[in-house]
């Protein structure tokens, strides 16, 4: 084995070899005429996001970044964003599971889907202290409370209930504009 590696190295060594040969001419020129294109490659800039990792976290935050790079100038950018809906859930689970199951329902019911499918199933949401009929009660004379106050804040209906004077003069009014527009 070691004369074969032997061999196949002289075999090897001897075809490769240097030229020692010196060449002098002190007569000669180079002459160049031409162009010449030069092209440099190399890596294009990059503005790299921040990476926000809220994985096997137990917070209520999303992460989001972003990067935009010019040839000249990089920005990167990012942050988190709290989940309103994942901490009403975490704050519903955390209350059910201290036994405070009325408290949980009712911190559900602040989403409007969850409340009306509650009134749907026929158990309203707690109001006040109240479940079910009495809850239901009091949400529906609530209701009412507040279209009574629409209606008593309606700044046209306020016009139409004042005294009769304001009622001819606005009377007049509209006929002239309506008139007017006739013509």
């Amino acid at each position: 084995m070691k004369l074969l590696a032997l061999l196949f190295g002289l075999l090897i060594g001897s075809s490769v070899y240097a030229d020692d040969t010196i060449y002098t001419d002190t007569n000669s020129t180079i002459t160049s005429n031409g162009s010449m294109d030069t092209t440099v490659k190399s890596p294009p800039p990059s503005a790299i996001s921040p990476q926000i990792s809220t994985s096997n976290s137990d917070l209520c935050t999303v992460g989001v970044a972003g990067a935009v790079q010019t040839q000249i100038l990089g920005i990167s950018a990012g942050r988190t964003v709290r989940d309103m809906n994942c901490e009403k859930l975490k704050n519903a689970k955390t209350m059910y599971d201290l036994g405070m199951k009325v408290a949980a329902v009712s911190v559900m019911c602040q989403d409007e889907r969850v409340f009306e499918a509650m009134l749907n199933a026929g158990t309203p949401c707690p109001k006040d202290g109240l479940v079910g009929d009495k809850a239901r009660l009091a949400w529906e004379m609530e209701a009412v409370e507040e279209h009574i106050q629409r209606e008593q804040n309606n700044p046209m209906r306020k016009m139409f209930n004042e005294d009769v004077e304001t009622k001819i003069g606005l009377g007049v009014i509209f006929s002239t504009l309506a008139f007017l527009f006739l013509l």
